[in-house]
C-alpha cells in the first residue's frame, strides 16, 4: 500500500529511531542481507527500500544490533509501504520472536534509550518508555 491515506498506526508501544546520531546501528537480516532499520519497536520495525518485501509477505529475519554479536530471531510480515522523502519505508510486524527474543529486544531497546537520553534516566524508567504506548 503506498497511499498515505491509508495508512492506519498498528503499533501499541512506542517506536525508537534506529541510529545514534548519523549511523544506523539497528540492522535486519534477511537472505543473508543485511539493511539498517529505520525504527524499531517491541511489536514491529520498518526500513528503507530496496529491502526485497511487499506489504503482505511473512518471512523469516534477524535482528542486529551494532556491537553486540547476538542475534534475534523471528519471523515477521510485511503490513504497509509508506512513501518517505528518499522513496519508502516498508513498515513490518513481528509475528514470533525465538526462544528469549521478546526479553532481549526489551534489553536492547532500554539500552537504546539510556544511551540517547539527554538526561539521566534509570534504567526503570527507559523500559517504562520502551513498554509504554506509542507517542506517534
Amino acid at each position: 500500500m503506498s497511499n498515505t491515506d491509508e495508512y492506519t498506526e498498528r503499533r501499541r508501544h512506542q517506536r525508537f529511531l534506529a541510529r545514534r546520531g548519523d549511523n544506523p546501528c539497528f540492522w535486519v537480516e534477511l537472505d543473508g542481507s543485511r539493511f539498517p532499520l529505520n525504527d524499531v519497536s517491541l511489536e514491529g520495525f520498518s526500513a528503507p527500500t530496496p529491502i526485497p518485501l511487499q506489504p503482505g509477505q511473512e518471512f523469516a529475519f534477524a535482528l542486529r544490533i551494532e556491537g553486540i554479536p547476538d542475534r534475534i530471531r523471528g519471523r515477521a510480515k510485511a503490513v504497509n509501504e509508506v512513501p518517505n522523502g528518499e522513496g519508502s519505508l516498508i513498515g513490518c510486524s513481528f509475528l514470533t520472536l525465538d526462544g528469549t527474543g521478546t526479553e532481549d529486544l526489551k534489553e536492547w531497546l532500554t539500552a537504546h534509550v539510556i544511551s540517547l537520553a539527554s538526561v539521566r534516566i534509570s534504567a526503570a524508567e527507559a523500559e517504562a518508555i520502551v513498554q509504554g504506548p506509542s507517542l506517534i
